[in-house]
C-alpha cells in the first residue's frame, strides 16, 4: 500500500502536470503530421528529458505514446495518409466517411475506439504485471534472462521485416554496437578503435534519434513530393446517434481481445493489430460488405484493436524488461540512464513508480480523449502547414536533444552519421527496430548468459538444458523457421498457380 500510495502522490507535484500537458500536445502533434512517428518524437523527446526526475520524464515520453494514438487518426481519416503506422488500417473506414460528409463522426468514434482500447489495455497491464514479474523472479535465472532476451530479439527479428536476412541482418547489427566500449565482466575496451570518446560506447540517446529523427528527415527530404489531396474540410456532425452507437459494441469488444493479445507479442505493434482486428470484425460482420467503404463497424475495430497494444507492450516491457515496441525500446533506454531497470526488480523495488506509470497512462488517455472529441477545426489547418517549416523544426531539436545529453559535439556528429544509416536502411527495406533492439538487448544478453556460465562452472550445455531456458530458445527458434516455412510455402502455391495456367489455357474455348 505504501508504494500505491507513493506512486500516486508523486502524480499530484505540479511539475508533472506540466509534463503532462507537455507530452500532451506534442503526441498529438506529432500524430497530426504524416510520417512523423511516435518513435520519432518519443526519441527526439528522450534527449530533454534525461535531466527530469524519472517521473516526470516519463510523464511527458509516455503522455506523447498515448496522445500520438489519438492524433495520427486526424490524417488517416482527412487526407487518407496514416499519421503513424499504427493508423494504417484507419484509412480503409476513415476516409471513405470522410468524403462522405462524415469526417466529424468519424474522428468522434475514432477517438472513441482508441480510448477504449487504451483503458482495456491498462486493465490488462494491472492484472497481468504483478503476477507475471512475481512468477519471473521466481523462475528466471541469468540463464532464463538470457533465453527471453534472445526470444524478444528474435520475434522483432521475424515480424518487422518482410525479409527475414534483412531483419537478422538488422539485428546482428545493432549487437555489434552494443559490444562497443567497455566490457562490464572484465572492464577492458572492445572495439573503440583506440578513441576515449567511444569507452562508452555509442550513445543511444544519438543512435535512436539518429536512426528514427534524422534518417526519417532526410529519407522525407529526398522523396518529398508535394501532395494534391486537400484535407477534407467539411466535417458534418460529429456524435453518433443510439443506432451507430450500438454498431460499435461488437467490432470493440473482437478487435479489443486482438490488440490485447497482439500487444503481448514483444514487437507486435499496433499497426499489426490494426489490421488483423480490422479483418477480424469483419469476418463477424453481419454487413461484412460495408467494411472499406465507410463503415461504422470498420473503423471502430481498425481503432480499439490497434490502441488496444499499449497496455499489453507496457506489461512485457516492464515486467520482463522485453520492449513490446521500438517505443518501449526507447523508454526502456531513458529509464536504464535514469538508473531504473525494468524487469522483474522493478516491481519490488521500484512498486511506487510502477504505480506512477499505470497512472500516467491513464491520466493521458483521459486528457487526449477530451481533447479529440472538441470541434477541432484548426487540425485541418495544421495539415496545410508547409514541410520545410517542420523539416527545420526537427532538425534543430534533433541537434539540440543530442547535444544536451552528453554537451560533446562528437555525440551530435555521432547522431548525425546514424542519420544517414537509418536513410540507408530504410531505402534498402532492412528494420531499424532489430538495430535498437539488437544494441539495447545485445549487453543485457551477455551480461546474464556470463552471470550463468559462472554459476554452471562454464558449462554452456547446461545452461541451455535447463527446461525453462530451453523451452524459450525452442520458442525464439520457431520464430524464426515459421516465417520461412511459411514463405516457401507461398512460393510453392505461387509457382503451381503459374504451371497451371498453360493447362486452363489449352482447355479454355477459342474466340472466333
Amino acid at each position: 500500500m505504501n508504494g500505491f500510495a507513493e506512486g500516486m502522490a508523486s502524480l499530484l507535484d505540479p511539475t508533472v502536470g506540466l509534463c503532462l500537458l507537455l507530452g500532451l500536445g506534442l503526441g498529438l502533434l506529432v500524430g497530426a503530421f504524416p510520417g512523423i512517428t511516435a518513435t520519432m518524437a518519443v526519441a527526439l523527446a528522450a534527449g530533454f528529458t534525461l535531466t527530469l526526475e524519472p517521473v516526470q520524464g516519463l510523464a511527458v515520453l509516455l503522455t506523447i505514446y498515448v496522445a500520438a494514438n489519438f492524433g495520427d487518426r486526424v490524417p488517416s481519416i482527412l487526407v487518407n495518409t496514416p499519421g503513424t503506422p499504427a493508423s494504417i488500417a484507419t484509412t480503409f473506414d476513415g476516409y471513405p466517411m470522410a468524403k462522405q460528409g462524415r469526417a466529424g463522426l468519424a474522428l468522434t468514434i475514432s477517438a472513441l475506439g482508441s480510448a477504449v482500447g487504451i483503458l482495456a489495455s491498462l486493465v490488462l497491464f494491472i492484472a497481468v504485471a504483478v503476477p507475471l514479474a512475481t512468477m519471473a523472479n521466481k523462475l528466471f535465472g541469468p540463464a532464463e534472462m538470457f533465453a527471453l532476451v534472445v526470444f524478444g530479439l528474435t520475434i522483432m527479428v521475424s515480424i518487422s521485416s518482410k525479409s527475414l536476412l534483412k531483419g537478422l541482418l538488422a539485428g546482428v547489427f545493432g549487437l555489434t554496437l552494443g559490444a562497443v566500449g567497455t566490457y562490464a565482466i572484465t572492464n577492458d575496451a572492445r572495439f573503440t578503435l583506440g578513441l576515449t570518446d567511444m569507452r562508452d560506447g555509442f550513445s543511444f540517446i544519438a543512435v535512436i534519434i539518429g536512426l528514427f529523427g534524422i534518417g526519417e528527415l532526410f529519407d522525407q527530404l529526398l522523396t518529398y513530393r508535394k501532395s494534391k489531396v486537400k484535407p477534407i474540410s467539411s466535417l458534418g456532425r460529429w456524435w453518433p446517434n443510439k443506432s451507430e452507437v450500438k454498431q460499435m459494441g461488437k467490432p470493440m469488444l473482437v478487435s479489443g481481445a486482438v490488440g490485447l493479445g497482439v500487444g503481448l507479442v514483444p514487437a507486435a505493434g499496433g499497426d499489426i493489430a490494426g489490421l488483423i482486428g480490422w479483418d477480424r470484425a469483419r469476418a463477424v460482420s453481419k454487413r461484412p460488405q460495408d467494411f472499406g467503404k465507410g463503415s461504422i463497424e470498420g473503423i471502430t475495430a481498425s481503432d480499439t484493436a490497434s490502441s488496444a497494444t499499449l497496455g499489453g507492450s507496457l506489461t512485457t516491457t516492464m515486467a520482463l524488461g522485453v520492449p513490446g515496441d521500438s517505443v518501449m525500446a526507447v523508454m526502456i533506454g531513458s529509464m536504464m540512464i535514469w538508473g531504473i531497470s525494468p524487469g522483474p526488480g522493478l516491481f519490488t523495488n521500484r512498486p511506487d513508480l510502477v504505480v506512477s506509470i499505470a497512472g500516467i497512462m491513464l491520466i493521458a488517455t483521459i486528457l487526449s480523449l477530451g481533447v479529440s472529441l472538441v470541434r477541432m477545426k484548426g487540425m485541418v489547418k495544421l495539415l496545410d502547414v508547409p514541410n520545410h517549416y517542420l523539416w527545420a523544426t526537427i532538425l534543430i531539436f534533433c541537434v539540440i536533444g543530442t547535444y544536451a545529453t552528453t554537451n560533446n559535439l562528437t555525440t551530435v556528429i555521432m547522431m548525425l552519421a546514424f542519420g544517414v544509416v537509418g536513410v540507408i536502411l530504410k531505402r534498402t527495406g532492412f528494420p531499424a527496430g532489430p538495430v535498437v533492439l539488437g544494441m539495447l538487448l545485445g549487453p543485457l544478453a551477455e551480461k546474464e548468459l556470463g552471470r550463468a556460465l559462472l554459476i554452471a562452472q562454464g558449462d554452456f550445455f547446461d545452461v541451455v538444458s535447463r527446461p525453462l531456458t530451453a523451452a524459450m530458445l525452442g520458442l525464439a527458434l520457431i520464430s524464426l523457421v515459421v516465417p520461412i516455412v511459411g514463405r516457401l510455402r507461398a512460393r510453392k502455391k505461387a509457382a503451381a498457380a503459374l504451371a497451371a495456367l498453360p493447362a486452363e489455357r489449352e482447355h479454355a474455348p477459342t474466340g472466333v
